[in-house]
């Protein structure tokens, strides 16, 4: 029987390594990140620590992300959550996760050795059927070396994020998650889809370094610039 091989999610084309989804030309098409800063991922002007995260520094150590909320990544982020495509996690996580090796390379983010995702709330979990944060985790987790949990719970639904501004949100996400595992001492990598004014993963990387963690490095597909 002849098999049918894998296409690149993009151009089409037949694909020599299935389990990538992208052929390497297709990934050079996802736009490039300009110059940014390694904690928080907003433009700067240098590789250094921008002037906003110098006086007021995030609840975390340092964030990478693949690109800004821009097609086609844009797209594929909006399929994985809305339309249950789930066969792109591979493929995001894979593209995630050569950004995570970079930042490796750099020195700007140690050894994980504890992969989290942030939680979706039980209902709109069951409603959707998965947590897109969590399909994206667990391959990244298995490719980094390190442990995946379920570590983090978010206690109460709220407002949806995206629909509220930056005040709202924090407002929104005060008392909404717990901490179900022991993370003292551990480097940890929280894993989210998109990250936009970051009051999620700032409210959980609160509580895992008040509860020990040595430090909380944030990994996304998309960050809103």
């Amino acid at each position: 029987m002849l098999s049918i091989p894998a296409l690149c999610w993009l151009c089409r084309l037949p694909l020599q390594i299935a389990r990538h989804g992208l052929c390497s030309r297709c990934v050079q098409q996802i736009p490039a990140l300009p110059a940014i800063c390694p904690c928080c991922a907003l433009p700067a002007s240098g590789t250094r620590w921008c002037g906003r995260c110098l006086r007021r520094p995030p609840p975390w150590h340092s964030l990478t992300c693949v690109s800004d909320y821009l097609p086609p990544l844009s797209d594929w982020v909006i399929q994985l959550k809305f339309s249950r495509a789930t066969a792109l996690r591979v493929m995001l996580a894979r593209l995630l996760l050569l950004k995570l090796l970079n930042s490796r390379r750099d020195n700007l983010t140690p050894r994980i050795d504890l992969v989290l995702s942030v939680p979706l709330h039980r209902r709109r979990a069951w409603q959707r059927g998965y947590n897109q944060a969590e399909l994206l985790a667990k391959p990244l987790a298995h490719w980094l070396g390190c442990e995946y949990r379920a570590g983090v719970r978010r206690r109460r639904r709220g407002l949806v994020q995206h629909a509220l501004r930056a005040s709202a949100r924090k407002k929104n996400l005060r008392g909404a998650f717990s901490l179900e595992m022991p993370v003292r001492g551990r480097h940890i990598l929280l894993i989210d889809d998109v990250v936009t004014t970051g009051s999620t993963v700032a409210e959980i990387s609160r509580i895992l370094l008040a509860q020990g963690a040595a430090s909380v490095h944030i990994g996304c597909l998309c960050r809103t610039l």
